[in-house]
């Protein structure tokens, strides 16, 4: 089992958003990376566990776990031209961009990042380091069992 973290805005769908939807799943749509789209489309498997991390917000932090429950398929907001992720370059035979769904598992203690960066035994998570913006990272088996601690 592999173990992520993934950056959500709460405006946009947020850790209590996911509790609500049917069946308490949502595609990951909107990642405009690529080396996040390869950690999707090359690494996630169906079982995995993800922290779901609010991002984009006052007080960005850990909100919650999900498990990844499908396998990699084309983003559909890629293809529409409505969509704030809609990309001109991609088409529905070539698909430039992946979405994986994932399942709310369990909402968490919040912790913030303040938190996080005060913690020495996760100095070399990813996400704290300096110029990581990426939407989607590993968290090593490690760094999952510490973060767990705190929950």
């Amino acid at each position: 089992m592999n173990y992520w973290l993934m950056k959500a805005e709460p405006d946009d769908v947020g850790i209590d958003d996911l509790m609500r939807l049917p069946a308490q799943t949502v595609g990951w749509y909107g990642v405009r990376n690529y080396q996040a789209r390869n950690f999707m489309r090359d690494d996630m498997a169906m079982g995995d566990l993800a922290l779901f991390y609010h991002s984009g917000c006052a007080v960005p932090g850990i909100a919650g776990i999900v498990e990844i429950c499908s396998a990699p398929y084309p983003d559909p907001t890629q293809f529409d031209p409505e969509n704030k992720y809609f990309d001109p370059k991609s088409t529905p035979e070539v698909p430039r961009w992946q979405q994986v769904d994932v399942k709310f598992v369990r909402k968490t203690r919040f912790i913030p990042l303040s938190e996080l960066r005060n913690l020495p035994a996760l100095g070399s998570m990813r996400l704290l380091q300096r110029g990581n913006r990426l939407s989607i990272t590993p968290v090593s088996e490690q760094e999952w069992h510490i973060l767990e601690g705190l929950f």
